[in-house]
């Protein structure tokens, strides 16, 4: 496989994008809704699948959309090819904030191991699948489910990261210990595997959940301090109920709704 071979720039801190330069006839495929802006001369197109050299006639192109379907993405993703003459710009932003992580296929062994909504955008030419586990706990408690995402090939991948991120390297046979939701991505030589925290105490008011994922090097792992669950889940907390105030500050944010009138009987 010969995906692109595409320059980018990195834009931003919090909230930040990712410009690809591409040479005339190089082309970039991206998740449906990750498009921020580009040149005149790049041409947008809706694809089956990822696009890469692996499918073959429409029974490839099915097959491939499949995969995608199984992870919970679109059957679609969006390719955007220069046709000009000479280099143009094409640029995706983060869907919250985080950070946006570079990475380099041919550098990984040709495949690299992410959850299933990090990925971001790619060179034409890596294949964008599914890595199920083989192992019933991991895929029962491991929050992510039987399935992952696989990049493989040999070009670049950009996988996002909510809030701040973390890059571990593990020597061979060393453990990191890690939140399930906080899992970006590793390399394949990573082993990955589901552990029970155990503990009455733990288990019935840790709040941290029963399991937590183990990660045995060699090989890079990337960790995500702000998993979109996990702030999923603190928005929806923070919701008022039944159309009320949420009442901050407790005891006194409820008196003051009394005193504002805001409280109905």
């Amino acid at each position: 496989m010969n995906a692109h071979e595409i320059d980018y720039k990195i834009f931003g801190e919090e909230m930040q994008y990712v410009e690809i330069e591409l040479d005339p006839q190089e082309a970039v495929v991206a998740e449906a809704g990750s498009f921020m802006m580009m040149d005149s001369d790049i041409k947008m197109d809706t694809i089956f699948g990822d696009g890469s050299n692996q499918e073959k006639g429409v029974l490839g192109k099915l097959f491939s959309a499949g995969k995608r379907m199984l992870t919970g993405e679109s059957l679609f993703m969006t390719a955007f090819l220069n046709i000009g003459q000479g280099k143009k710009q094409v640029s995706f932003a983060s869907p919250y904030p985080g950070k946006i992580v570079p990475i380099d296929l041919s550098e990984k062994q040709g495949k690299f191991i992410c959850q299933k909504d990090a990925f971001l955008c790619a060179a034409k030419g890596v294949s964008v699948g599914i890595e199920f586990s083989k192992k019933l706990g991991r895929g029962l408690f491991g929050g992510e489910g039987f399935i992952m995402q696989k990049l493989e090939g040999d070009g670049m991948a950009f996988v996002h990261a909510g809030g701040t991120l973390a890059r571990k390297e593990l020597a061979a046979g060393e453990v990191l210990k890690v939140d399930t939701g906080c899992i970006v991505g590793f390399s394949q030589t990573v082993n990955y595997d589901i552990e029970f925290i155990g503990g009455i105490k733990n288990t019935v008011f840790g709040g941290e959940g029963l399991f937590f994922a183990t990660l045995r090097g060699p090989g890079t792992v990337y960790i995500q301090s702000l998993p979109f669950s996990r702030l999923a889940g603190r928005v929806l907390s923070a919701v008022p109920r039944n159309g009320g105030s949420k009442g901050e500050g407790s005891l006194l944010g409820g008196l003051g709704d009394l005193l504002d009138g805001d409280n109905r009987f």
